[in-house]
């Protein structure tokens, strides 16, 4: 593969997934880290850091039904009664000290916080959850989030969301969330929404 070819292949998969890493990359396009770093030097792409920052900066709506701090992981975008994602680096704090594997609740609270952030309420509860731990989850891995609301409240005050977190491309956890919310309007599925009357 000519390095035009290679850096045309980088672009777009950063392009279809902002969150790849370098090491990723490498696996990817087979070739060393340093090739990537070098190519991305050059296709003045930043590093992962630099691109959620980036991100997070261009399109993120405010957590309104917790504190940012009470969020698992840092979100990196956030479209309120729509869709959200966060990212929840597993470090040596958050793991068991004989195996380096990571404790499911840092990986539970990563979902269910980013479940919960995603409503636009004030208040807004975790119900129930349904979940599966698909793999073991690593010390120094990132956790991707990606949430998505599969319907809105009506005057039950429930809404459900679905969880997806990866590490690179692979599926390490699924939850379907129900979280109670306190919004008085009637929502209709997709996001639309009208005032109740009742």
């Amino acid at each position: 593969m000519s390095k035009k070819e290679r850096q045309q292949q980088l672009l777009a998969i950063i392009e279809g997934n902002p969150f790849v890493t370098d090491r990723e990359l490498t696996r990817q396009l087979k070739v060393s880290i340093q090739t990537i770093r070098l190519d991305r030097l050059e296709l003045g792409i930043p590093e992962l850091r630099e691109r959620m920052k980036q991100m997070a900066e261009h399109s993120y709506d405010q957590v309104r039904s917790l504190p940012v701090d009470e969020v698992v992981g840092d979100i990196v975008d956030l479209q309120l009664d729509r869709s959200g994602i966060s990212i929840f680096e597993i470090r040596d704090e958050h793991v068991f000290s004989r195996n380096g594997i990571a404790r499911g609740h840092y990986v539970f609270g990563q979902a269910n916080s980013l479940a919960v952030a995603i409503i636009n309420d004030e208040i807004a509860l975790t119900a129930s959850a349904d979940i599966r731990f698909v793999r073991m989850v690593r010390l120094g891995e990132k956790c991707i989030a990606k949430a998505q609301v599969r319907s809105l409240a009506g005057r039950n005050g429930k809404a459900e969301v679905d969880v997806f977190t990866y590490v690179g491309e692979e599926l390490v956890f699924q939850g379907h969330f129900i979280v109670y919310r306190s919004a008085t309007e009637e929502y209709s599925e997709g996001g639309n929404r009208s005032a109740d009357r009742h």
